[in-house]
């Protein structure tokens, strides 16, 4: 007896739908994979920092780098350009993914048999329509990406927006937020950010503006302020941010009330506060030490008199 064999045919149609197309979406689902790999590694090998021995590595931030070592070169500078690289690199790599998601998705719709020129014609219209309704938005990205490239701030940084003075708590392509003093959060859009004034980056110079009374000796005064500033930035927790010899500038104002004198001292950014503090007090401990009088005490003792 003879046990019947049952084959099932495959049609064309049949064919193209189970085998070809599957298989078509596959390996473009496959293609998007390896070149999003390829291209992420690609980034970051571009965006990675030159290592410090060995052969120097060629990177896309290679040119950013020369000149931030030639202008600065401050320790602390390479690992500011390690952080701004992994944000572009980061922003790089989401944008591949996109484009890349994007491709799939209209590969994958045409080989369904979906006529994707309207899907290509509606997303141009809407691009169009976009571009008109968020010129602002767009005005924003596109100021963040030069603002990262150039490095005018970073996170961590002490700047001044305009509005908003204080340190830099996240920089974004389309919002940068300061917190000031105070603890009140700003939240600045990058198109709106005319000027920069960072206080980070690079030195800074601590201004150290001691008034005395006028009666007081104005040369014994500089030269006690000198010396106090001298010894000042000799001790332990002072001396490694100080970049420069204090300077004396002399005699900065003069009114009826008071003689101001001042001196400089170039720091490492971000200390010139703390050590502008510590060092008027070393001036002032050193007046009161010597006999130098401040305006106060010689209003004070005048209308006594």
């Amino acid at each position: 007896m003879s046990i019947p064999l049952l084959a099932f045919e495959l049609t064309e149609t049949n064919r193209d739908w189970l085998i070809h197309r599957p298989l078509a979406i596959v390996s473009y689902i496959v293609v998007a994979i390896v070149l999003r790999f390829v291209l992420h590694r690609l980034i970051d090998r571009m965006t990675k920092p030159r290592e410090k021995s060995g052969k120097p590595r060629r990177s896309f931030l290679a040119p950013l780098q020369e000149r931030a070592e030639r202008a600065i070169g401050d320790p602390y500078a390479r690992e500011r350009r390690i952080q701004r690289a992994q944000t572009i690199g980061s922003v790089f790599k989401s944008g591949v993914s996109v484009v890349v998601l994007v491709w799939v998705v209209l590969q994958t719709l045409d080989t369904l048999g979906f006529n994707v020129a309207p899907f290509i014609a509606s997303a141009g219209i809407a691009g169009v329509a976009l571009g008109f309704g968020a010129q602002n938005l767009v005005r924003d990205f596109i100021s963040g990406m030069f603002m990262l490239l150039e490095d005018q701030y970073g996170v961590g940084d002490v700047v001044d927006l305009g509005d908003a003075v204080g340190t830099v708590e996240s920089v974004g392509l389309r919002v940068t937020t300061v917190r000031d003093i105070d603890g009140t959060l700003w939240f600045c859009r990058n198109g709106e950010i005319l000027r920069v004034g960072n206080m980070s980056q690079g030195h800074a110079v601590s201004v150290i503006d001691v008034p005395i009374a006028p009666t007081s000796n104005v040369d014994r005064a500089c030269q006690i302020a000198l010396r106090a500033v001298l010894d000042g930035v000799e001790r332990e927790d002072i001396a490694p941010d100080v970049l420069e010899k204090p300077e004396l500038l002399g005699v900065n104002s003069v009114t009826a009330g008071a003689v101001t004198l001042r001196l400089t001292v170039r720091v490492r950014a971000g200390k010139q506060w703390a050590i502008r503090r510590s060092l008027t007090r070393a001036v002032l401990e050193a007046f009161d030490q010597n006999g130098i009088e401040s305006p106060n005490v010689a209003v004070a003792a005048a209308v006594s008199s």
